[in-house]
């Protein structure tokens, strides 16, 4: 290798060198405001990182170890469950998430809780080579017992199998916020279900510690973390009063988190559950190991409109979750929040991961992250914040009891709020609903759109976990528009030259077609007759003044006047300022900024039409 030095003229750079470039640049605004930004759980993040030194790498998925390829299995019908089972392991899977109802997983569509549909679904399936990860609901707590049996059936030998089996009662109540018993009672029988299974001869993987409630209720990562290490502390306890050993009862568990878009935040949360896990194992007196962490691709993340951009979200995910050290993965197919997906949708998620894996090589280093000043400070930060909630669940008698008490519920709902807020003002951009909406857009084809939610015959017991898409809001906007005889309008008036208007022009389409109103263009206008004349050519019943602010000054309240006198619901683009009662005043009934709530002026609107 050449002793070249490509920089060696320059001299060496610093952080305070940096600083002083980007005081330059900021002129006097403030560092803290402009260059950092927080997470939802107030963790700050900055512009810049050194290396971090003296990291060690968080042992996780064996090195050069590619994650496992898991597909949903979520048919209603058995035997289309085994005909996509049997394409989806043909071509490139290693493995199949079972959607049962009620499950965390289930989105509207499960196979039945019977042993009879759980066979037919795996007609053909080899049981000893393929890994099967069970997705339990309240419904189905006896499926592990169900796959037990039909692997004996089958002559197949447990210890050649590579099942995880999914029981989770805590998910359940925090799911659903129900319950036939109480916690000791469900304590008891999860405890002799694991006992059963391991004299059995299964031995790993029979509890989940399950995440995916808390993520896609609008919780934030260190919440996901606390209640997933509350959940595994949880479980271990009932296995230990069960009759098992510590050190069997942590080889029962495995644990479940979400994978989303935002890679880092993804990254660093896989690899602060194991050092978060292994924590409680030093606690315990046991030496850590690494833990087997599922990953799915994120619910809350998922769009019905412009679906295919969800196909660069799980993408991203994915990789987020690979970097991450994901011991499997599996990835919700981008047409999911529309209904049951088709084949199509199906091989783009299997593919997904392939390509990744085999054309990206991601799998090839273990932890890559390590060493990343970002990743490592990140990692760092979630891990304290998530051990002191951790700490606030355990002082409040456990996760069981926290759950009854709903504290765990009141954060998540409050993170949930913060999120919506941000939704609604775009500051956490939607890409094809919120940001870049295209009205015109082809529906994607499923299979069935019409989702149901199993009865769950328990009494309640506690406020549930309600899962939620980030894209509701503007949703429900969108299909309002789509119900109306013709596709609504806004007639953008555009006052003066391309230079005057082009730019409010380009936000107010976008803002208004966010909401599933057409914007119809205009030249440059320079009169309230030019403008009038123009709405009414172009049909619409709302109207938006596009301009600069000095045009604004000179012939806003004339245009705004005229548009109204012709029939126009008025809008102006731009930030009134001083002038909103006069502009109020000329007919003008509201103003569309960056910074303002898009979803309730959009609302506003539609009572326009």
């Amino acid at each position: 290798m050449s002793d070249l030095k490509l920089a060696a003229e320059f001299p060496a750079a610093t952080r305070a060198d940096w600083l002083k470039l980007v005081e330059n640049v900021l002129k006097g605004a403030p560092f803290e405001k402009k260059l950092v930004s927080k997470t939802y759980d107030g963790i700050a993040i900055q512009p810049l990182y050194e290396r971090a030194k003296d990291a060690k790498r968080v042992a996780g998925r064996p090195d050069g170890e590619p994650w496992a390829v898991l597909q949903r299995v979520d048919f209603r019908d058995p035997k289309e469950a085994n005909k996509q089972a049997l394409r989806d392991l043909e071509n490139g899977a290693t493995g199949l998430t079972l959607v049962l109802p009620g499950s965390a997983g289930d989105y509207g569509f499960a196979l039945p809780a019977s042993k009879q549909a759980l066979a037919q679904a795996l007609d053909e399936v080899w049981l000893d080579a393929a890994e099967i990860e069970l997705d339990v609901g309240p419904l189905s707590k006896d499926a592990p017992l169900w796959l037990a049996e039909i692997a004996k059936e089958r002559g197949i030998d447990p210890a050649k199998t590579n099942f995880r089996f999914g029981l989770d009662p805590l998910g359940a109540i925090a799911l659903h916020g129900k319950s036939n018993a109480t916690w000791k009672e469900l304590a008891a029988q999860f405890s002799a279900t694991i006992n059963n299974l391991t004299k059995r001869g299964f031995k790993k993987s029979l509890a989940a510690a399950d995440g995916r409630i808390v993520h896609a209720s609008g919780g934030s990562e260190a919440q996901e973390l606390a209640y997933v290490t509350a959940c595994g502390v949880e479980y271990m306890r009932a296995l230990e009063a069960g009759g098992l050993l510590l050190s069997d009862a942590r080889q029962a568990l495995f644990f479940r988190l979400v994978a989303d878009s935002d890679q880092f935040l993804t990254i660093a949360k896989f690899r602060a559950l194991r050092k978060l896990w292994a924590r409680v194992e030093e606690a315990a007196s046991l030496q850590p190991k690494p833990i087997f962490i599922s990953a799915e691709t994120a619910w809350r993340m998922m769009t019905k409109r412009d679906p295919n951009v969800n196909m660069l979200r799980m993408t991203m995910a994915v990789a987020s979750a690979g970097f991450g050290g994901a011991n499997s993965i599996t990835v919700l197919p981008h047409t999911i929040a529309l209904g049951l997906p088709d084949g199509f949708a199906r091989r783009v998620a299997r593919n997904t991961q392939t390509v990744l894996l085999e054309e990206s090589n991601l799998f090839r280093v273990g932890d890559p992250a390590a060493g990343s000043g970002g990743i490592e400070a990140l990692t760092a930060e979630l891990c304290e914040t998530a051990w002191k909630l951790f700490q606030e669940i355990e002082a409040a008698g456990g996760l069981a009891a926290s759950l009854q008490s709903e504290l765990l519920q009141k954060k998540v709902a409050a993170t949930r709020a913060a999120r919506i807020r941000n939704i609604a003002v775009r500051k956490d951009a939607i890409t094809g609903t919120s940001e870049f909406p295209n009205v015109n857009e082809n529906k994607e084809t499923v299979l069935d759109d019409k989702p149901g939610a199993p009865l769950i015959p328990f009494p309640e017991v506690s406020e549930p976990l309600s899962r939620m898409r980030l894209a509701e809001q503007f949703e429900v906007l969108r299909e309002a528009a789509d119900s109306m005889k013709e596709l609504p309008k806004i007639f953008l008036a555009n006052l003066g030259k391309a230079a005057d208007f082009t730019a409010r022009t380009t936000f107010a389409r976008n803002f208004f077609e966010a909401g599933g109103i057409a914007a119809l263009l205009s030249d440059g206008l320079a009169s309230p007759e030019d403008a009038v004349k123009a709405f009414k050519a172009a049909g619409a019943k709302l109207a938006c003044i596009c301009s600069s602010d000095e045009i604004y000054d000179a012939q806003a309240k004339a245009v705004a006047k005229a548009l109204e006198d012709a029939g126009a619901s008025v809008w102006l683009a731009g930030r009134p300022g001083e002038k909103e009662a006069a502009y109020k005043s000329a007919g003008i009934v509201g103003f569309v900024y960056a910074g303002c709530d898009v979803a309730a002026a959009l609302k506003e609107a539609h009572k326009g039409l």
